[in-house]
């Protein structure tokens, strides 16, 4: 089991599988899975989350669509090439998966340690809410790292407004996704999904890599 003061990144999940099994990519000879998982909030509403999982973690476990799952990993990104573009994919990749019965009051829990590396952007919505959206650097092995859009609102807003490029912060919260429109050049309207950490408290840990 993974200490979460050991890791930089620790995702747990508790939900019932969405999405079938479909190939996603294979490295030195290991297969690797996508499928998704659909996890309720407290308010009833439902987000449907990635999930990436090696063959070898998977064995004989069946993930048939309905069946609930408990998921121990990471909230991982990578750059794909669409239409020529660059996009920012997400999916929490699966170091631990059983199954379960019992819900429990937390299904879906996210920590992160890393730095600040874009400028915050602040801003309020028509009803007056304060939001801040960040883009989290955090490091993991073999110099890579994961870029992890996040979210916060009323006064964790007010704090992450001011946060700079460089500056090191823990956060605790969700996943969650979040549909979209998008006009397309051609006038026609493309709906698309987003996966965001929506954060419930954070500390700052230091500043510009500095103690």
């Amino acid at each position: 089991m993974i200490n979460i003061k050991e890791d930089t990144n620790v995702v747990n999940l508790l939900g019932e599988v969405v999405g079938g099994l479909e190939v996603s990519h294979e490295i030195f000879g290991e297969k690797f899975y996508t499928a998704k998982i659909k996890i309720k909030r407290l308010s009833e509403s439902e987000d449907i989350l990635p999930i990436t999982i090696s063959e070898r973690l998977l064995g004989d476990f069946k993930l048939d669509i309905g069946k609930k799952i408990s998921i121990l990993g990471q909230l991982r990104s990578y750059n794909k090439s669409i239409n020529g573009r660059n996009k920012l994919i997400l999916t929490v990749f699966v170091r631990e998966i059983l199954e379960f019965e019992e819900e429990k009051k937390d299904p879906n829990n996210i920590f992160l340690d890393g730095y600040i590396c874009k400028k915050p952007i602040y801003r309020k919505t028509p009803l007056g809410r304060e939001i801040t959206d960040l883009l989290l650097a955090v490091n993991r092995s073999y110099n890579k790292s994961d870029y992890i859009p996040s979210i916060a609102w009323g006064r964790n807003a007010k704090f992450c407004k001011n946060l700079k490029v460089g500056d090191r912060v823990q956060i605790w919260g969700r996943i969650q996704s979040r549909e979209y429109e998008k006009k397309l050049d051609n006038g026609e309207v493309d709906k698309k999904v987003a996966y965001e950490v929506s954060i419930s408290k954070m500390k700052k840990l230091s500043e510009n890599n500095s103690k």
